[in-house]
């Protein structure tokens, strides 16, 4: 069937917006598409730094015919909303419609049927619209015309079945015309099909996939490292970013002066990466950074790149030696000489400075240190140095490096390495591919530092919405609860956030948190942990009803221990994939239905009464109270214990005695006695199984 060639030229776009700007024109063609009534077999969205391209494959000649169905008024119903339906149906009279009857009466429909029309048409009008419309981040007009685009268009390619299909945009109009390679390349390249399209722009020196290029430059590199016995360091972002920088990428390697080894591998890395887009070199015999980078040209040079590298190596010797300055005019400075730069530093309007943040989050990583096995001396001392390398020259010029260079001045100083590494990595995880601390020092400030920019800007009432969470919110709760749960941590959590908040008031925090209503009130701080609890869960293979039926105290409050929570939900799941387990949530949900209708007659709690033993007039309902009251005694002293999976089996042996109960005994007896005695002997056993879990919350 005949395909579409669709290409839009035009200046450099910049490499952070192809993937999405490619992906966004194949969604646009592709609901165009259907929406006129066809049915593709593939579509796909190219982009290189010069244009974005697409085609589309399995496209009739000719638009279907398509018949649709307008209802309108009901028979009899005003002028106005006659004539207001008629317009929008694109008839002249009523004459045109049918009349239709259901329940509520007769009401006019418009059968409207449209021919279809020759595709290349359709595309005249499709193309035009998704080039007008196009959501790019950031667009611009040039010259004399009202069109935005991310950079000025030079020409547009659409071609269908062979043809062009002619149009035109703000003065630019359609061909089979594009440009390869902006400096190897010379003179109009003319194509009408894809096939065409890409192998002409490949001998203009263009590579149109973008995987390609990511692929030709990876291997490019690994093999220049390799013939010279060093490693290429992997940079997957990177790599993605200097793909959308050539369109014929050209990989070479280059040198720098060996003194500036001196530097930190992460500030040479940073360099070469945030300002060169350079990749690093490194050498397996030192296990560091070789003197040595790789870089993407887009041009293939006749001499082999032999006069550009030297402008390569220049450009960095100069930003290796601007850092190189830097980095030792840091070491000059002692980190707790820092401290006081920091009280001049806005945290956040409303919540004080770094300096408060740092003595609020030093007074709390000493109080979480005795629940990770931490000493608290250290880790108040660690806290109070972990943001000093803020006012430094080098994280001021690279803020990927706070915490970082922290370290590397530290150990210059002679701190002792457990606080070094505790301030690099106090940030720790910063997402969810991010190793966790694990020494405990580390692990109480990274703490501390989460826990305390959540109550602050909970406090302030910066909280996360739908669609924006600017200071990663949901970030640092996921960074808590992964802290906790990586090695069982047991912290009761509003205990924390309430003792917190009132040395927040003291420490910087102008907001009113000592009310606690912004924390505790209708959206606390702890239902916003759970919420990011339950994804952190699921993305571990949980079920989400098993979680919610774990998530609260066995009297309904929410439970602030997130260990628990998880240990609960553990013993949980083995119960139910026993017969014991299943069946007897079968039994309780029968038990739960009951008093629900109860209730819902008078509106009190069912089996609120205290079972009266004198009134236990069958032998099934005598043994379901005896194994209740034993299955309560064992089950309580296995959950004071936290011997959950324990607390569950005592629990089983309920499954009998209730099904047994179920079959014999009549709860809605006529005796208003008798069943308010069997209505409290079914709350006890809805109460029991609350110790370990609402089994309410159960689905299927």
């Amino acid at each position: 069937m005949p395909e579409l060639l669709f290409e839009i030229l035009s200046e450099e776009i910049p490499a952070r917006m192809q993937s999405r700007a490619a992906a966004d024109l194949e969604r646009l063609m592709n609901e165009r598409l259907l929406g006129a009534g066809f049915l593709p077999e593939g579509v796909k969205a190219f982009a290189t730094p010069r244009r974005l391209a697409l085609m589309a494959t399995g496209l009739p000649r000719r638009q279907p015919d398509r018949k649709e169905e307008k209802k309108g008024p009901r028979v009899g119903a005003p002028e106005k909303a006659v004539e207001g339906f008629l317009k929008s149906a694109g008839l002249a009279s009523l004459d045109q419609c049918e009349v239709r009857n259901d329940k509520k009466g007769a009401y006019y429909v418009a059968v409207i049927d449209e021919k279809g029309r020759e595709t290349s048409e359709v595309l005249r009008d499709v193309a035009p619209n998704i080039i007008r419309e196009f959501p790019w981040p950031k667009s611009m007009r040039w010259g004399e015309g009202e069109l935005r685009w991310v950079r000025p268009i030079h020409s547009i390619l659409c071609a269908f079945d062979g043809e062009i299909v002619p149009m035109t945009i703000d003065g630019i109009a359609s061909g089979d015309e594009t440009r390869g390679h902006r400096f190897m390349s010379a003179g109009a390249i003319r194509a009408r099909s894809f096939e065409t399209y890409a192998s002409r722009l490949k001998a203009a020196k263009v590579l149109l996939e973008r995987d390609e290029r990511m692929a030709h430059i990876a291997a490019e590199a690994k093999t220049l490292c390799e013939a010279q016995g060093l490693r290429l360091v992997e940079d997957p972002t990177l790599l993605g970013e200097v793909a959308g920088l050539a369109e014929w990428p050209v990989v070479m390697m280059g040198t720098f002066e060996e003194k500036f080894l001196a530097l930190p591998d992460e500030v040479l890395t940073a360099v070469m990466r945030g300002h060169q887009k350079y990749f690093s070199v490194a050498n397996p015999k030192t296990g560091r950074l070789a003197n040595k980078f790789v870089f993407v040209a887009n041009i293939d040079a006749p001499d082999g790149g032999a006069a550009m590298r030297p402008g390569y190596e220049r450009v960095l010797t100069a930003r290796l030696s601007d850092a190189w300055y830097l980095y030792n005019k840091d070491l000059k400075t002692p980190l707790e000489d820092r401290l006081k730069d920091l009280d001049r530093v806005t945290f956040f309007e409303g919540l004080g400075s770094i300096g408060d943040k740092a003595r609020r989050v030093a007074a709390l990583a000493r109080d979480l240190a005795p629940k990770v096995g931490a000493d608290p001396q250290l880790a108040e001392e660690t806290a109070l140095l972990a943001k000093a390398d803020l006012t430094t020259g080098m994280v001021y010029e690279f803020p990927e490096l706070q915490g970082i260079m922290g370290r590397y001045y530290a150990i210059d100083q002679d701190v002792p390495s457990e606080i070094a590494d505790a301030i690099r990595d106090h940030y720790k995880p910063k997402g969810a591919e991010d190793d966790l601390p694990t020494a405990p020092v580390s692990v109480a400030v990274a703490l501390a530092d989460k826990i305390d920019t959540l109550t602050a800007f909970w406090a302030i009432g910066k909280k996360p919405t739908g669609s924006s969470d600017p200071f990663a919110l949901r970030r640092a709760a996921l960074g808590v609860i992964s802290l906790l749960l990586s090695r069982n941590y047991r912290t009761v959590l509003n205990e924390v956030i309430s003792r917190h908040s009132k040395t927040q008031l003291v420490r910087g925090a102008q907001a009113d948190i000592a009310a606690g209503q912004a924390l505790f009130g209708a959206e606390p701080l702890l239902a916003f942990f759970h919420d990011r609890l339950k994804v952190y869960l699921r993305d571990k293979g949980h079920r989400h009803d098993h979680i919610d039926a774990v998530l609260a105290k066995a009297d309904g409050s929410p439970e602030d221990d997130l260990t628990l929570i998880v240990m609960k939900l553990k013993a949980l799941e083995s119960f139910l994939e026993t017969d014991d387990g299943s069946n007897l949530v079968a039994a309780y949900k029968r038990a739960a239905n009951i008093l629900k209708a109860e209730e819902k007659k008078d509106g009190t709690p069912a089996g609120a009464d205290v079972i009266a033993e004198s009134r236990l007039a069958l032998p099934e309902e005598k043994a379901l109270h005896a194994a209740l009251r034993d299955a309560e005694t064992r089950a309580g002293a296995a959950v004071a214990a936290e011997r959950f999976a324990d607390a569950m089996s005592a629990l089983a042996t309920l499954r009998r005695p209730v099904d047994a109960f179920f079959d014999k005994v009549t709860v809605n007896d006529p005796d208003p006695a008798l069943r308010a005695n069997r209505l409290a002997l079914l709350a006890r056993l809805r109460s029991a199984t609350a110790r370990v879990a609402d089994l309410a919350k159960l689905e299927g």
